[in-house]
């Protein structure tokens, strides 16, 4: 069964296009003539003919998709080249090694597939990987043992940035490779404004939201600051404040100070400042992406290719850049796959991701999550899996 899980993929060259091709054979005007043509060379003469590096799937032969099928699930299984005599092992190719050879050959041709050396075999190339995940790979739901593990890593109790952690960290290791969460933007709307006293100096400020969520943090305290004071800020915050958002009540409460009607001394007004600006500055601290399990791209494989892990841990340092690469897939329905060199940000260390939003019991999408490692990604396991976390933490976080 094809696409079980539901997954969504980024810059699918061949849906559209290949609508309006014949499949299986593809006729091309000459001198008046009209040449049949079929197989792997009408698949070329077609893609030259839209202006296209590689064919959809149905201009392929037979023997071609099955060749081409175990030459990438062989790659990605052991991420080495893959020659012909490995694929003449296999039972469900019937042919000898010269012909395997040609039919290797005239994939290199159509740029589905690439050799690293004259006398290695072939690997594919980006396009080969698109074109395999797009019509070619199979999908399923993860197994019951998967789904309860997965559950049950997400279900111990915690503040919601610890469950972010430990689904990045979970992602990570069902994948073998890094995982990514990007840490939602919460822009609650609140409902009341407390400040309780501590100690002498140090003051307690607790935000709650519309939603119930409680959030508190301790501020300082100018000397002389009674429990009179402190219900007094509470009552003119918690008044302003009710169904607006943090920034919202910020910059109301800035503007009525700024204006001198806020009945407010200079103290209380200090207070009010100092309980506003620890939340502005925790929001603008907080990081957009936790990235867990960056020592699972240094596998042996990377050790011959020490300069493209190194480029990819740089792209990884600049979180910005890929969260922002992450919120390409905010809108998608199902699970997204973005290919090496099909995303600028990671086209040098040739990287794939899997990501899929994830959302909460209204539906509404709160985040993204996914993996990210090299192109040779085991797509047919992670897609799977990275969908059903996102299911997990969206129940999770409500």
């Amino acid at each position: 069964m094809f696409g079980e899980a539901g997954f969504d993929c980024d810059s699918a060259h061949f849906v559209g296009r290949a609508a309006g091709w014949s499949h299986g054979i593809t006729f091309h005007e000459s001198s008046g003539r009209r040449v049949r043509r079929s197989g792997l060379e009408a698949a070329r003469a077609a893609a030259k003919l839209q202006g296209m590096t590689t064919p959809p799937v149905t201009e392929l032969t037979s023997r071609a998709r099955d060749i081409f099928r175990l030459v990438v699930e062989e790659y990605l299984s052991s991420g080495q080249p893959v020659g012909s005599k490995t694929i003449a092992t296999s039972e469900a190719v019937n042919l000898s090694p010269a012909s395997i050879r040609s039919v290797l050959s005239d994939l290199e041709g159509l740029g589905l597939l690439a050799a690293p050396h004259t006398s290695a075999g072939r690997m594919p190339t980006d396009s080969g990987l698109r074109l395999f995940v797009d019509g070619m790979m199979q999908v399923g739901e993860p197994t019951r043992e998967e789904r309860a593990t997965i559950e049950q890593r997400l279900s111990n109790p915690g503040p919601i940035e610890a469950a972010l952690e430990a689904t990045s960290s979970l992602l990570s290791d069902i994948s073998g490779a890094a995982g990514m969460v990007m840490v939602p933007s919460r822009e609650p709307r609140l409902a009341q404004f407390s400040l309780v006293s501590l100690s002498p100096g140090k003051g307690l400020a607790v935000l709650v939201g519309e939603d119930g969520h409680i959030e508190n943090r301790v501020i300082d305290l100018a000397p002389g600051i009674n429990q009179s004071a402190l219900e007094q800020v509470s009552n003119y915050v918690t008044a302003r404040l009710t169904g607006r958002t943090l920034a919202e009540t910020t910059v109301a409460m800035r503007a009525e100070i700024a204006s001198g009607k806020s009945a407010l001394d200079e103290a209380s007004r200090d207070l009010v400042e100092r309980g506003l600006a620890v939340w502005s500055e925790d929001a603008a601290q907080r990081p957009v992406l936790i990235v867990r399990g960056q020592a699972n791209l240094l596998d042996e494989s990377a050790l011959g290719d020490i300069e493209r892990v190194r480029q990819l841990l740089d792209d990884l340092e600049n979180k910005q850049s890929v969260a922002e690469l992450l919120e390409n897939a905010r809108e998608a329905e199902a699970t997204r796959i973005f290919i090496g060199s099909e995303n600028r940000l990671f086209s040098l260390s040739g990287s794939s991701i899997v990501a899929s939003p994830y959302r909460d019991r209204e539906g509404r999408v709160v985040g993204v999550l996914g993996v990210i490692g090299p192109t040779r990604l085991n797509y047919a396991r992670v897609v799977p899996m990275v969908d059903f976390t996102a299911r997990s933490l969206g129940k999770l976080i409500g």
